[in-house]
C-alpha cells in the first residue's frame, strides 16, 4: 500500500495550483468569540475545540469528567452556541478567480455566515465542506457560525420522519444518555453508551481555513498499489481530484519519481472546467527489490520517499513529497476442509496473519483534547502488548490523520469501521445524500493507509436485525430489512467499490460474510461460527471454563469489565464516592447490573473482600475487578490462538482475536484495558503475554492437561518444554519436567503435551488440585523464549496453603529506566505493583511469582526520581485483600 504524507497539505486539506507569488491560504485556527443562545454567556474559544472545554479553560465549568457532572452540565448541549470572529484577508480578492471556506470538520449541525450573508449549512461531523464565498469576501470580514443543538435537531429529524419509526428511540436509563442520535450524522457514542457519557458537543472540532487559487485546485490526492502476479511486477495508481477554474482545459505534465526504486516517469494530462479527475499508473522499475510493509511482528514497515510534481502551464507547478508503501491485503473466505461453512482470515502479502488485538473507541468525549502524545502513548501501547492490529470502532469519530500515520509507521492493521453502530438508520434521500458524501470522503481521504485492511459498514446492525433486538413486529420488518440494504450495499457499498477496489468491505461486524450475500445481506444468524466474525459476551458462565466460547473463524468482539485504578478514579471523586456502592460508583457504570456481573464472576474462583475499613475494602475490590477481567480474557483469547490450526465438530480454524475494549473515554468501569490517561490495568500486562509470538496454551478437557504449542513465527522451530509443579506454601518446586524435541511448524497451534492430571499429581507426589499450581514455558535455540505460563488446577478461594507474602522491592536507576528487585517469602499469585500518578509502564505486571526474587523494569513516561517511585509505589498480591 502506499501512502502520502502530504507537506504541503495532507489529503483533503487542500493543496493549491496557482501562479506566482503562490496559492493563497489563510488559517483561521486560533481564537473565536463564542455565545450560547440568548447572549448570557460570551467567552473566547480554542478551534479546533468546542464548547465545553472552551467552558472549561476559561473557569466557567469544573472538570466535566468530575463526578456527576455529565448530568450537571447537560444545559450546555442543549443550548444553541454561535462561534465568530473578525479576520482580514492577507491577500486582494480581485487577484483570485475562486476564494473557498474550508471546514475538514464542523460538529455538527450549523448554519455560516460571512458578512451577514448564509455561504453554507452542515449536518454531517464526518464531512468535509467547501464554500465558495468569492463574492461576499472583503478585506475585512466577520464570519459566524451559528450551531443548533445536536439533541433537539435529532429529536426534531425523529419526529418529521412521520412515515414511520426508526428505532432505537433512546438509549437504555442506566447510560443517562440522549434520544435519537440515529437521526444525526454525529459520534453516535457522544449521546451516551455503555462505556461513556452524554457530552453532545458542538464547535468547529478540526480545520477551518480560507483558499484562494487560479486556474486549479487539487483537492484529494490518492494512492493505490497493486502487484501483477503473472508480470511480477508493482504498480502504483494515483488518482488527483482537482477543481478546475479556468474556463478552457488545463494541460499538463506529471512526473512521478521514486529514486530508491529507480523510477522516474512523466505523463501528459488534461483536465476539463469543472470537477476533474487524473488516473495514472505508475509501473514500478522490474529491477529495483520493492520491500513491502508488514504488520507489527511479520516484518518492517518499509516506505519509499517520493515526489510528484503537476506543472500545469503557464508556470503553474505543484510539488508533493511523498512516503510510498506497498502491500496486497486479502479477506480469504473459502471452503475448509472438514468443515462445512467458509474461512474468514487476512493475508497480508500472500501471508495468512493472525490478527491479534484489541477495539478502539474514542480517546475522549472531546476530540480537541485528544494531541499526538495522547495517540502515540495508546498506539505504542497496542505494540507493546504484542498486538498487530485495532478495530476502529463503528459508533465514535473516523479517526484524524496522524492516528493512521501512526499505525502505518508501527505496523498496526486497522479494520475500520463506517460510523453507525447498534442502531436502525433513516434512508430518506437527504440523510443519503449526507452518507455518500462523507463515505465518498473519507475513503478519499484515508485510502492511501497500508494500515487499513478491510472497511466495514457498521457495528453490529445486521444482528440487530436477525435477533430483532427493537421489538419490530414482523409485518413492519420488511422497510427496515429494505433500508438496511440500501444503505450498506446500495450506498456505502456502492461508493467503496468505485472508489477503492485495493481492499476488502463487508457490511456488518458481526457478519457472515459471503454467507451474508447469499442471504440477501442479512443471515438469520450473524453469530454462526462456520461463517465470517463473531461477537461474543457472557457474563454469568464460568469465564474458566473454555467449553463456553464460540469456536469461531474470527472473535472480533468479546470482554469483561474491571475497575480502573483508583489513582485514576481519585481525579475525578470526593472521599464520599470511595466505595462500591456508593452513588459515584452506580452512576459511573452505564452497563446494567455491571458492578454485580463483576463480583459475581470473581466470586466464582476468589474470595470477595470483607475488609471493615471502607477505602481498603473499595481499592481491594478494583483490585480484584482487574484480577478477574485479565483471567478471564486470558482464558478466552488463549482458547481462540490454539483453535487456530484445528476443526473440531466443523468448527476452528480460528484466525482473530480482538477483544473488546482496547481504551477508555473517560474514569469509569468499562472493558478497557488502558485506563483514561494511558495507564496499563492488569488485563494489558496480561496481552502482553496471551498475544506473544510464541505461547504454551494449558486447559483442561474431562481431568486431563493439555499443553499447546502457538506460533507466530515465520519458521519451525524446535524447542524444548519445561512444565513445572509448584506447591502453594513453597518455594522449592514439587517436580519439573522437561520435554525436548517439541517441532512448532510457522503460523500454527498444536498440542505438545498431554497428561491426565492425576496421573501428574501422583508422578510428582505431595500434590493435590488445590495444594498446587502447573506452570509452564517454551525455550529454543539462541534468545527464543516464550512467556511463562501456569494453569491452575482448582480455583483460588478453594487453594490450600495459599499464604500472605512478605513482598518487598527495592528502587535502582539504569539509564533511562528503573530496576525493581521484588523478593518474596511464598508463591505469590497476581502481584501487582502501582505507582499511582506517575506516568509509565512496567515489562511485567500481575504475574505468579513462584521464585524468591524478580527483576521487574519499570519505563517511564514522563522524568522521575527513585524517591518519587518508592513514596508512590504500592504492592499488592491476592492475599493482601483478605
Amino acid at each position: 500500500m502506499l501512502l502520502l504524507l502530504l507537506l504541503a497539505a495532507c489529503w483533503g486539506r487542500g493543496a493549491l495550483c496557482g501562479s506566482p507569488p503562490g496559492p493563497a491560504v489563510h488559517s483561521l485556527r486560533g481564537s473565536w468569540w463564542l455565545g450560547s443562545g440568548n447572549g448570557s454567556v460570551v467567552l473566547r474559544g480554542d478551534v479546533p475545540g468546542c464548547v465545553h472545554t472552551a467552558l472549561l479553560r476559561q473557569g466557567l465549568i469544573q472538570d466535566p469528567y468530575y463526578r456527576f457532572n455529565d448530568l450537571t452540565y447537560r444545559w450546555i448541549s442543549l443550548d444553541n452556541w454561535t462561534y465568530s470572529r473578525t479576520f482580514k484577508t492577507p491577500f486582494d480578492v480581485s487577484k483570485w478567480q475562486k476564494v473557498n471556506l474550508v471546514f475538514e470538520g464542523v460538529d455538527t449541525v450549523a448554519q455560516i455566515l460571512i458578512n451577514n450573508v448564509t455561504v453554507g449549512r452542515t449536518d454531517n461531523m464526518f464531512n468535509r465542506y467547501s464554500f465558495d464565498v468569492t463574492s461576499v469576501i472583503k478585506e475585512v470580514n466577520f464570519i459566524e457560525v451559528h450551531f443548533l443543538s445536536a439533541i433537539s435537531y435529532a429529536a426534531e429529524q425523529s419526529r418529521s420522519h412521520r412515515a414511520y419509526s426508526v428505532p432505537p428511540q433512546c438509549p437504555p436509563p442506566v447510560q443517562k444518555g440522549e434520544c435519537h442520535v440515529n437521526f444525526i450524522r454525529k459520534e453516535q457514542c457522544s449521546f451516551s453508551w455503555d462505556w461513556g457519557p452524554s457530552f453532545p458537543t458542538q464547535g468547529i472540532w478540526k480545520d477551518v481555513r480560507i483558499e484562494a487559487y487560479n486556474l486549479c485546485h487539487l483537492i484529494y490526492f490518492t494512492l493505490t498499489p497493486s502487484y501483477v502476479k503473472s508480470a511480477q511486477q508493482w504498480s502504483l495508481e494515483i488518482e488527483s481530484v482537482f477543481d478546475v477554474v479556468s474556463s478552457k482545459p488545463v494541460v499538463g505534465l506529471v512526473t512521478v519519481n521514486i529514486p530508491k526504486l529507480q523510477t522516474q516517469q512523466t505523463y501528459t494530462t488534461e483536465l476539463p472546467p469543472g470537477e476533474g479527475r487524473i488516473v495514472l499508473l505508475v509501473n514500478i522499475n522490474k529491477s529495483a527489490t520493492v520491500q513491502t510493509w508488514w504488520p507489527s511482528g511479520h516484518g518492517n514497515q518499509t516506505g519509499y520517499d517520493m515526489t510528484t510534481t503537476f506543472n500545469m502551464g503557464a508556470g503553474y507547478k505543484i510539488e508533493k513529497f511523498s512516503k510510498a508503501y506497498f502491500r496486497i491485503v486479502e479477506l480469504v473466505e473459502e471452503p475448509i476442509p472438514g468443515s462445512p461453512g467458509l474461512s474468514f482470515y487476512f493475508r497480508i502479502n500472500g501471508l495468512p496473519i493472525f490478527i491479534k488485538g484489541s477495539n478502539w473507541i474514542p480517546a475522549d468525549s472531546f476530540q480537541d483534547r485528544v494531541s499526538s502524545d495522547t495517540l502515540k502513548l495508546i498506539l505504542q501501547s497496542t505494540v507493546d502488548a504484542n498486538m498487530n492490529a485495532l478495530r476502529v470502532w463503528g459508533g465514535g469519530v473516523y479517526e484524524q490523520d496522524e492516528f493512521y500515520d501512526i499505525c502505518d509507521e508501527l505496523g498496526i492493521m486497522i479494520w475500520q469501521d463506517f460510523m453507525f453502530a447498534c442502531a436502525l438508520y433513516p434512508t430518506d434521500q437527504n440523510y443519503l445524500e449526507s452518507v455518500r458524501a462523507e463515505v465518498t470522503h473519507q475513503v478519499k481521504r484515508l485510502k492511501s493507509h497500508p494500515c487499513i485492511i478491510l472497511w466495514s459498514g457498521n457495528n453490529e446492525n445486521e444482528a440487530a436485525i436477525a435477533g430483532n433486538w427493537f421489538s419490530v413486529p414482523q409485518d413492519k420488518m420488511k422497510v427496515y430489512i429494505q433500508d438496511y440494504v440500501k444503505l450498506y450495499v446500495k450506498n456505502i457499498q456502492e461508493i467503496v467499490i468505485a472508489e477503492d477496489k485495493s481492499r476488502p468491505y463487508i457490511t456488518s461486524s458481526p457478519t457472515n460474510g459471503k454467507e451474508s450475500v447469499k442471504e440477501r445481506w442479512l443471515s438469520q444468524n450473524p453469530y454462526d461460527t462456520h461463517y465470517g466474525d463473531t461477537h461474543f459476551y457472557d457474563y454469568l458462565s464460568d469465564c474458566w471454563n473454555w467449553t463456553v466460547y464460540p469456536k469461531t473463524r474470527f472473535a472480533s468482539e468479546y470482554g469483561f469489565q474491571s475497575w480502573p485504578s483508583f489513582s485514576t478514579l481519585e481525579k475525578v471523586s470526593s472521599t464520599e464516592d470511595w466505595s462500591y456502592k456508593s452513588n459515584f460508583s452506580l452512576h459511573r457504570q452505564h452497563h446494567a447490573a455491571g458492578n454485580n456481573q463483576m463480583l459475581h464472576q470473581a466470586g466464582l474462583h476468589f474470595k470477595l473482600p470483607q475488609n471493615t475499613d471502607p477505602l481498603k475494602l473499595f481499592k481491594d475490590t478494583i483490585y480484584l475487578t482487574q484480577v478477574m477481567q485479565a483471567q478471564c480474557i486470558k482464558a478466552e483469547t488463549e482458547f481462540y490462538r490454539r483453535s487456530r490450526s484445528e476443526v473440531i465438530n466443523g468448527e476452528g480454524h480460528t484466525m482473530g482475536s480482538l477483544y473488546w475494549q482496547l481504551n477508555d473515554i473517560w474514569q469509569a468501569p468499562s472493558w478497557a484495558s488502558l485506563e483514561y490517561g494511558g495507564k496499563w490495568k492488569m488485563l494489558h500486562y496480561f496481552a502482553q503475554h496471551f498475544f506473544a509470538p510464541l505461547l504454551p496454551v494449558g486447559y483442561e478437557d474431562d481431568g486431563v492437561l493439555y499443553i499447546y504449542g502457538v506460533s507466530d513465527l515465520h519458521s519451525d522451530c524446535e524447542l524444548t518444554l519445561q512444565v513445572t509443579l509448584h506447591q502453594w506454601s513453597s518455594m522449592e518446586p514439587v517436580c519439573t519436567l522437561a520435554k525436548e524435541g517439541v517441532t512448532l511448524n510457522t503460523g500454527s497451534a498444536a498440542p505438545i503435551y498431554k497428561e491426565p492430571i492425576n496421573d501428574l499429581l501422583k508422578r510428582c507426589g505431595n500434590c493435590t488440585r488445590q495444594s498446587c499450581v502447573v506452570t509452564f514455558y517454551l525455550m529454543g535455540k539462541g534468545k527464543l523464549h516464550s512467556p511463562g505460563n501456569y494453569h491452575f488446577l482448582s480455583s483460588l478461594k478453594d487453594a490450600v496453603g495459599l499464604e500472605k507474602a512478605q513482598l518487598s522491592a527495592t528502587i535502582s536507576q539504569q539509564g533511562d529506566l528503573y530496576a525493581f528487585v521484588l523478593q518474596t517469602t511464598a508463591v505469590t499469585p497476581f502481584v501487582w505493583l502501582d505507582v499511582g500518578n506517575i506516568q509509565g509502564r512496567f515489562n511485567d505486571n500481575g504475574f505468579l511469582m513462584t521464585e524468591k526474587r524478580k527483576v521487574v523494569v519499570f519505563y517511564p513516561w514522563e522524568p522521575v526520581s527513585i524517591k518519587e517511585l518508592e513514596k508512590s509505589l504500592s504492592l499488592t498480591s491476592l492475599m493482601d485483600i483478605y
